[in-house]
């Protein structure tokens, strides 16, 4: 059975991910594939997560670069606009 946390719980869990780093990658999870994993569930208004699917699709994600060239383009768009 999966363990289901919430996003507070994975912070306090991880403590290198912060509550506000989770959300951003679970609200850009289309264009990051963290939807398409399935380590994320909705149910209604709250949100759970898959522990062991997001710390392997961090893992897998991490290494390649995607997640960290998606953050790099969002931040240069907003340097750009100041």
């Amino acid at each position: 059975m999966p363990k289901l946390v919430t996003v507070s719980q994975l912070s306090t869990a991880i403590p290198a991910l912060s509550q506000a780093g989770i959300r951003w990658l679970i609200f850009t999870g289309k264009e990051n594939g963290l939807e398409e994993s399935g380590a994320v569930i909705r149910l209604g208004r709250r949100v759970l997560i898959d522990e062991e699917k997001f710390i392997a699709w961090v893992a897998s994600h991490g290494a390649n670069g995607k997640v960290r060239a998606h953050a790099e383009r969002t931040q240069v768009t907003a340097d750009s606009g100041r």
